[in-house]
């Protein structure tokens, strides 16, 4: 007998956590934190704002009152993204 497949993974990104040196973010039963030293397009954001994001094609994390988008790739290794604010 076979098992069945898998079906999709239907969780979304959550925010369980904000202070004042970033955000933590819970995605796929991993938690990553996000400081605002290296993430500036969240340091002025409002709490509604933040808070509303989406997982577009199970990999991309998007931001739409911020217009804000990071791959999830960039969560998961961040040494090979050195990111730059302009």
């Amino acid at each position: 007998m076979k098992s069945l497949e898998n079906g999709k993974n239907i969780s979304k990104p959550e925010i369980t956590n904000i202070s004042e040196h970033g955000f933590w973010i819970l995605l796929r039963k991993k938690e990553y934190f996000l400081p605002f030293a290296e993430y500036l397009w969240f340091l002025n954001a409002r709490i509604s704002s933040l808070i509303n994001v989406e997982l577009i094609h199970d990999h991309h994390l998007y931001w739409p009152e911020l217009d804000v988008d990071l791959s999830t790739e960039i969560l998961t290794h961040p040494e090979r993204y050195p990111l730059r604010f302009k």
